[in-house]
């Protein structure tokens, strides 16, 4: 369906987007949409919040996303910051790699990870949606037929079973991860000496008997809430491994069940798997429903969120009539050599975790015998798409400094374009874009430029080193007054 059969009938609409969908990656993109003024359906087929924890891990980046909506302060109130990093240790306790963490608050102005209870999380961002009364939440629905949903766009946040991914006719590209894992959270006595003595940062026991994944997710009612990943092992019943006494002796040397209560133990199969076709006419994807990413480098959640980020002003700018439809078919083209980056790291990350032949996971440990390797989030360049086709730092995210008013950046600008850098260079320039004098030198002489303009999901649209180049980007924003 081409963008004049799309516009045809935009009078006749219910809505400007409707949302299949409701879980953190849906109802932030809900939020993100309501927040700029259009009228958005969201549709769940579950009436109540999925009451048991599935993801437990977000970056500042993905912080920096609900600063956006508005919700930072209310998730940072019941998510809990950490500086530790995450430890790759093998059978004998030595670590082999370490996953940084930062001290403070890192380059998007918040601390670089964050641990939650996704319960938790999904209330305050369903909460979030009652600001807006052009949002309409629309529980126990079931959309059988995306043909019943009458919107000018589609959204697909609906999983790994997207409805709406089978109404586009997307692709499967198998990246090779399909591995069983028994998931235990935990409810963990404070006082209780096994625990205190529990690690604060993430553990990767890279032990070919048995890897596991140990995570201190943070403060639960009545407790400690902490996670055991258990990799299942040939032998292992998935129907039974869920027993506490079949996975109590697993952890046995960590913690007994005078220690801790279970909350939850469930068998999930950790894949890798991207989708090539985001987009056809109207349906779009986002999260589980495009991307489905191991979670050794704590990112399957913060992939579906960048991607609410990136749809959320396009569709905007779109459905206002200040860029053309065409600045969807951006989306697909940026988003996936991006998330590709994270799973490809998580694969090559599982793949150290998981080894269970003991030779090989001697000379793995071998590899390592000069010290741990040190790394961190890997900061990929978006796919082509809306920006300026150029090297990195185009196309990368741009830091969050604090303005000398103590604001940060971000809400200084909203969501809109801006053009930071030297203000010799910004001094009458003529754009609608926010103009941020003096803002970025720092990250700008890094780079050996003057300024930068930053698109309203703060990726970088386009850097310059003199007057010349920076007027060319401006002229070049794909966005117009509407």
């Amino acid at each position: 369906m081409g963008s004049a059969q799309l516009l045809t009938d935009v009078a006749t609409v219910a809505s400007d987007v409707a949302i299949v969908g409701c879980g953190p990656v849906g109802a932030l993109l809900a939020n993100l949409l309501g927040q700029a003024g259009l009228a958005v359906e969201i549709f769940d087929r579950e009436r109540e919040i999925y009451p048991l924890p599935r993801a437990v891990h977000f970056d500042g980046e993905i912080m920096r996303i609900f600063q956006a909506a508005g919700l930072a302060d209310h998730i940072a109130a019941v998510a809990r910051a950490s500086s530790k990093g995450m430890h790759f240790v093998n059978a004998e306790g030595r670590t082999l790699m370490v996953r940084r963490g930062i001290d403070g608050p890192g380059p998007h102005g918040w601390a670089g990870n964050w641990y939650f209870h996704q319960p938790e999380l999904e209330r305050i961002l369903r909460d979030g949606l009652t600001r807006f009364p052009n949002v309409r939440v629309q529980l126990g629905h079931d959309v059988g037929s995306v043909d019943e949903l009458n919107a000018r766009y589609v959204v697909g946040c609906d999983g790994a079973r997207s409805l709406v991914r089978r109404a586009i006719g997307s692709r499967r590209v198998d990246l090779g991860l399909h591995q069983p894992w028994l998931v235990v959270d935990l409810i963990c006595d404070p006082d209780a000496p096994r625990v205190r003595a529990l690690p604060d940062h993430s553990v990767q026991l890279c032990d070919p008997a048995r890897p596991m994944t140990i995570v201190n997710v943070g403060t639960a009612l009545g407790g400690l809430r902490r996670r055991w990943e258990i990799m299942l092992m040939p032998g292992d019943d998935p129907a039974r491994v869920t027993e506490p006494d079949l996975f109590w002796p697993m952890i046995a040397r960590w913690l007994g069940p005078q220690d801790a209560r279970p909350e939850r133990a469930a068998v999930y199969t950790f894949h890798s798997v991207v989708q090539e076709g985001w987009r056809k006419g109207r349906l779009l994807l986002a999260g589980d429903a495009c991307h489905q990413t191991p979670p050794f480098l704590g990112q399957g959640m913060c992939a579906g969120m960048r991607d609410a980020a990136n749809l959320a002003w396009k569709l905007a700018a779109v459905v206002t009539g200040s860029a053309p439809d065409a600045l969807l078919d951006s989306y697909e083209s940026e988003r996936l050599p991006h998330v590709r980056t994270f799973i490809d790291l998580a694969v090559r990350l599982g793949a150290v975790l998981q080894e269970t032949d003991r030779d090989a996971a001697r000379a793995r440990d071998r590899r390592f015998a000069a010290g741990a390797e040190m790394f961190d989030y890997p900061q990929p360049q978006l796919g082509p798409g809306c920006r300026l086709d150029a090297l990195p730092p185009v196309g990368t995210i741009f830091p969050q400094p604090r303005l000398g008013d103590g604001r940060l950046m971000d809400d200084a600008i909203g969501q809109r374009f801006a053009v930071v850098g030297e203000a010799a260079l910004l001094d009458g320039l003529q754009t609608d874009a926010v103009l941020l004098p003096g803002v970025g030198l720092e990250w700008l002489a890094s780079h050996e430029k003057r300024a930068a303009v930053l698109r309203p999901d703060r990726y970088v649209f386009a850097v310059a080193s003199d007057r010349a180049e920076l007027v060319d980007a401006v002229a070049a924003l794909p966005v117009r007054p509407a």
